[in-house]
């Protein structure tokens, strides 16, 4: 740094002296929308992913144009199965209706999204009209295609394009899925492969278009995680999607619709939302940490169903703060479609007419997605126990829908018997998916891992072998199942080419050196490692109350017992919360049926961010069922001398400060219409006086209001948002 000017530290800092400086090429936030730009709901992300080219009336150039004007790296967002393509389901695209490629109900009927838009069979014929779209895209000059959502529903099934389709497949007549558990999983199975098949053909084509035009265009994919795809009986690529060639990441799409979705837990079934995106979250980065491709995490501020502000308020909080418990991520979604959310009208608690976003709120969201702006990476770990995991698979959803002899999993609940009575206990349960076994990092740091085949079923031999040398190295498996579901018996390899096992759990068994018929609720060895086995569905762990106590006593057995080393705190231990430092910033969540109703209480020197009045607070508790996120005033390098932005409802940018003038300038924008408050680390306190707002024609603006706080040397300011972003002068 040269004597007279230092840039500021925080919030994409773009000139320094007055001269530009590089700003960072690796985008760190997006939004998808399909209107064109509007300053009411400009929430100054880095990537604005366009809607659809049949969306918001068409006009795909336009709307791209509109926001490219605006300094975005604008990218195209599109249904896979399923969006504003009425011109191909009602014959404008090659002549001939397609509404027999909807998917198809047992009674006849069409899954519908929209209007003259069903859900959709993946046919290739539908693939060559969605190739138009990618093309029109890449021709508008966008920088990334992302297809979301293949999703293909398990009571689905039945129409002429699905049985051409297994016919195709199988080489076989088709099947109806309600016929047999073999005829389910068939079905699943397909309807996994059509999903696969097609953004494989989708990406390919994409790649292949933009190299013949001088560009390179990413390929991602926006998709619900595993464990939702399960609960909502939908089938979909999910960990496959790691092995398509031309894939460059993905988006973790987890929000207060998909973690409200009730579970059970100690008998009583109901909505845990910072639990269930946690796990959600957990399983999307499990599912690709091993490949290294790009995840983008993302939250909504409200949710597609209609709630009141107050409910959106209070589960954006958890869920948002699920995100953040994951500090090997740092880039984001930070909302879609921000135009539903800052001129859309929900129901406010108490009110009988619905009413715009709550000014409050609407500075709270832009005080959060200024946070994640600049939220860093960090190589540190949730509070509490370590290196527990529970193993998923795809085939957790070729098996939800329907039912076959009276076996039901009510709630998903075989898998949440495995992490409930943890993760309540205050214990950061790991998710690993079984299609990556074969990856080293699969494990790594694993002391216990715990599995069922009640709710899944292994695509391959192999994953016995990969567990088998893992426990072999120190590892401690948890087996749960009594192994008498009706998808046990389904054709597949471990009764087909020479093997005749009457499950799947036969083969682990004999790889891990345990006599089938010998296997009984009790531990075996294997090597440095341990086996438990224990023959009963995980599902009644959490179904029935005071069952979960059982599992975590052989967890904490298993983890004393385990060889292998986690990189942190090896003690076993419960707790009724979640806390994770990253950078300055602290987040904390306490569990409302955790083993205790005690509040956190958090002592030091913080801002609170989910506060829009960003206030200094020196202890702040933390209640059950709450949540929290501060900013630690005490962070990092304290330089009496700095000037920083640290917390900002809105992006700063041109940000100048002259230490020999001792002035202070930059640029504030957020969502016309909102509120801005923002606080700053300064030297000194200026005289009211002595700060300055413009808007972009130099008209001086009001202050709403002004503060300063001497203990951490902040100023306070809050003023409105507008039209071209506010200019903020501080003379010292």
């Amino acid at each position: 740094m040269t004597g007279l000017c230092m840039s500021l530290l925080a919030f994409n800092s773009a000139m320094v002296c007055g001269q530009p400086v590089r700003q960072d090429s690796a985008a760190k936030t997006s939004f998808q929308i399909a209107d064109k730009w509007d300053a009411r709901y400009d929430v100054r992300a880095d990537i604005a992913m366009v809607y659809g080219i049949n969306d918001a009336g068409g006009h795909f150039q336009q709307r791209v144009n509109s926001w490219q004007e605006q300094g975005y790296n604008v990218q195209f967002m599109t249904g896979s199965a399923w969006g504003q393509y009425k011109d191909y389901f009602l014959g404008q695209y090659d002549g001939r209706q397609h509404f027999d490629e909807g998917q198809t109900m047992k009674d006849g009927k069409i899954i519908w999204h929209g209007e003259n838009v069903p859900y959709i069979v993946p046919t290739l014929n539908y693939l060559n009209y969605l190739k138009t779209h990618i093309k029109k895209a890449i021709d508008a000059g966008v920088t990334a295609i992302y297809l979301e959502e293949p999703e293909y529903w398990a009571r689905s099934g039945y129409s002429e394009a699905f049985k051409k389709e297994w016919q195709s497949f199988y080489h076989a007549p088709w099947q109806p899925q309600d016929s047999s558990a073999e005829a389910t999983y068939l079905s699943s199975k397909l309807k996994y492969h059509l999903y696969y098949r097609a953004l494989d053909t989708l990406f390919a084509y994409a790649k292949r278009y933009s190299r013949s035009v001088g560009r390179e265009v990413g390929c991602f994919v926006p998709t619900h995680s595993l464990i939702n795809y399960s609960s909502w009986q939908i089938v979909s690529p999910e960990a496959s999607l790691a092995s398509l060639q031309h894939v460059d990441g993905y988006i973790a799409q987890v929000w207060t619709g998909t973690a409200r979705e009730p579970v059970y837990y100690n008998g009583v079934k109901k909505e845990r939302v910072f639990e269930n995106a946690y796990l959600e979250y957990g399983s999307m980065i499990s599912m690709t940490a091993p490949t290294n491709r790009k995840i983008y995490l993302l939250t909504d501020p409200i949710e597609d169903r209609s709630r009141s502000w107050d409910d959106y308020k209070r589960n954006y909080e958890a869920t948002f703060t699920a995100e953040l418990m994951y500090p090997s991520v740092n880039t984001y979604e930070v909302m879609p479609w921000p135009s539903r959310i800052y001129l859309g009208r929900f129901k406010v608690e108490g009110a009988e007419k619905k009413q715009p976003i709550p000014a409050a709120y609407a500075t709270q969201v832009q005080v959060m997605v200024g946070a994640l702006q600049q939220m860093p990476l960090s190589e540190t770990r949730v509070s509490g126990t370590a290196g527990i995991a529970v193993l998923l698979s795809n085939s957790m959803m070729f098996q939800r829908f329907p039912t076959h002899n009276g076996y039901e999993d009510p709630q998903l609940s075989n898998f949440y018997g495995m992490v409930m009575p943890l993760i309540e206990q205050g214990i950061p349960v790991q998710t690993v998916h079984m299609e990556n076994l074969g990856y080293p990092e699969a494990l790594k740091g694993v002391r216990v891992l715990i599995m069922s085949y009640a709710n899944m079923k292994p695509q391959s031999p192999e994953v016995h072998k990969q567990l088998a040398a893992w426990v072999a190295s120190g590892g401690s498996l948890i087996y749960y199942g009594k192994d008498d579901d009706p998808f046990q018996q389904v054709k597949e390899w471990w009764n087909t080419e020479g093997r005749s096992y009457k499950s799947p759990s036969e083969d682990l068994f004999k790889q891990l050196g345990i006599q089938y018929k010998a296997a009984e609720s009790r531990v075996y060895k294997k090597g440095k490692g341990r086996v438990w086995i224990i023959k009963k569905d995980p599902k009644t762990l959490v179904m029935q109350p005071d069952q979960g106590n059982q599992l975590l006593l052989l967890a904490k057995e298993a983890y004393q017992k385990s060889r292998v080393q986690s990189g942190g705190n090896d003690k076993f231990q419960t707790k009724n919360y979640f806390t994770l430092k990253r950078g300055p910033y602290l987040v904390a969540s306490v569990l409302a049926d955790g083993p205790s109703t005690d509040p956190l209480v958090l002592k030091g020197h913080y801002i609170n961010l989910y506060n829009p009045g960003l206030p200094v607070v020196h202890e702040m508790v933390v209640k059950p069922g709450a949540q929290t996120l501060l900013y630690d005033l005490t962070a990092g390098k304290q330089d009496k001398k700095d000037v920083r932005v640290l917390a900002v409802a809105g992006r700063v940018t041109d940000s100048i400060y002259n230490r020999s003038t001792k002035l202070f300038t930059c640029l504030v924008k957020g969502p016309e219409g909102t509120h801005n408050s923002m606080r700053i680390k300064l030297p000194q306190q200026p005289r009211q006086q002595d700060i300055k707002l413009t808007d972009q024609n130099g008209n001086l603006l009001r202050i709403e209001d002004y503060s300063w706080d001497p203990a951490s040397s902040t100023l306070f300011l809050a003023f409105n948002h507008l039209k071209g972003g506010v200019s903020l002068a501080i003379q010292l």
